[in-house]
């Protein structure tokens, strides 16, 4: 079920917000925790068992670490098992394929195994409720239903933002919904909802139509024409995405951290993954950069732990060569902003911002093409120029309505909020409401069913991570 399709925003949405509200607090939690697994159910009725089989093990696990007295052996025999799960089913057959070509034999038949929608967020979430229970850092939850909720959470379930047990874990237990919480979830839900259905998907649709032809018809114009369209395509499906999820956190009494800090502003490549999808970022750092050392380690050893970092940033994301490229094409940049490029770009802010666009744009072409030969293919038509083939002139895909909404769109990604700090303020009020905003809102919403009512491409680039 996707939160821009009808029969949430009509059905699943509205039926969940007022049993919520009518049922007495004891029972507020079990009622979330059915329309969560409703939710995932409804688009994966066999893997909901893979979900709850993940809850069971890392509930059974948290009791393993806070009793056993091997406390270390019971987090890594967890760790493992989650691992394990998620290998198996997002990186099987990238990994048969590895042995296959170095054996240059079908050694292991590949299984084309389907993978579970949101396998990924929901199970870097129960890792870190297991191992922040090891450091100390959180208590025991000893009621499997509550952390089934803390994992299952329609809100931010499929596709993040990645949420830390402690970050719910009183709320979990006790929460109060306030008109004003409410009125600011219902305010950031739409916002988010306008992002997905009136930018997000118009970009895409001219995107896929680009990067669908050949790459050899791609000239100049046109590759940088795609890369900039899926750059707000992805901004806007992805932080949509994002809006929308800490929106109905808070309208059933949650506060989930920010997923986006305004990235296409930032001046250098490490600025970006500090504003783009922070909570993966987060997670990466906490669990695996400063396990491995961090930076304490000596120069060298910071190097191989970013690119670690950013190679598992890429494998997290896609169980094939493509994303393994972007990993590393991230961390070569960040690797030469911490040698000397950082300490240059700081004293030359306009080419900071152009450096970082360009760095930025070239790797979402990695990113999206139809497979990595292509991508490195229609990046060097970004760089050297080409006219492309005849038949695909740049404005066979951008009408003067696109141009409008990219427009729209350039402004939205902090241009705006930067100008106008008073109307970035008034955006993130949580406290108070305004007629003349609420009257947008409305229009937003009407335009939203609009188009859904009309259109048929609705699904979220995060659903296939």
């Amino acid at each position: 079920m996707l939160f821009s399709s009808l029969v949430f925003l009509w059905m699943f949405l509205p039926a969940v917000f007022i049993i919520y509200r009518l049922v007495p607090r004891c029972a507020k939690n079990a009622v979330l925790l059915f329309a969560s697994l409703l939710f995932y159910a409804w688009g994966e009725p066999f893997y909901i068992f893979l979900m709850l089989f993940s809850i069971t093990l890392n509930w059974a696990s948290g009791f393993a670490v806070e009793y056993s007295k091997h406390p270390k052996a019971a987090l890594c025999v967890s760790v493992v098992a989650n691992l394990a799960l998620l290998g198996y089913f997002k990186y099987f057959d990238f990994t048969a394929s590895l042995i296959n070509a170095v054996t240059r034999a079908e050694a292991i038949p590949l299984k084309e195994i389907a993978l579970p929608l949101g396998i990924s967020f929901y199970t870097f979430q129960a890792l870190s409720y297991v191992i922040d229970l090891y450091r100390k850092e959180i208590k025991l939850q000893k009621n499997w239903a509550s952390l089934a909720l803390y994992i299952s959470f329609f809100s931010q379930l499929i596709a993040g933002p990645i949420v830390r047990y402690s970050d719910v874990e009183s709320r979990l237990a006790v929460r109060e919904t306030t008109a004003e919480m409410t009125a600011s979830g219902i305010k950031r839900f739409l916002y988010g909802l306008a992002k997905k259905v009136l930018l997000a998907n118009a970009f895409a649709a001219a995107a896929d139509e680009i990067y669908g032809l050949a790459a050899a018809d791609i000239g100049t114009a046109l590759a940088w024409a795609g890369a900039v369209l899926y750059a707000l395509q992805i901004y806007y499906d992805f932080s949509g995405y994002s809006d929308m999820a800490i929106g109905l956190g808070r309208m059933f009494g949650f506060s989930f951290p920010e997923n986006f800090n305004y990235p296409y502003l930032s001046k250098s490549v490490r600025e970006f993954w500090r504003r783009w999808h922070v909570s993966l970022g987060t997670w990466f750092k906490s669990y695996l950069y400063i396990p491995l050392g961090g930076n304490r380690k000596g120069a060298a050893r910071t190097l191989v732990n970013l690119m670690i970092v950013f190679l598992c940033t890429g494998l997290w994301h896609g169980a094939n060569w493509q994303f393994v490229a972007w990993g590393v094409y991230y961390g070569v940049f960040s690797i030469l902003e911490r040698l000397f490029l950082g300490k240059w770009l700081d004293k030359h802010k306009i080419i900071a911002h152009i450096y970082s666009l360009l760095i930025i744009l070239t790797a979402w072409t990695i990113f999206r093409a139809p497979g990595l030969s292509a991508g490195l293919h229609i990046i060097k038509s970004m760089l050297i120029p080409t006219a492309g083939a005849a038949a695909y002139p740049l404005m066979r895909f951008v009408s003067p309505r696109l141009i409008f909404l990219i427009i729209i769109g350039v402004a939205g990604c902090g241009i705006v909020q930067t100008l106008f700090p008073k109307y970035k303020a008034a955006l993130y009020n949580e406290t108070k409401v305004y007629a003349l905003e609420s009257a947008f809102q409305l229009v937003l919403l009407f335009l939203c069913v609009t188009s859904l009512v009309s259109s048929t491409y609705n699904p979220f680039i995060y659903f296939r991570f």
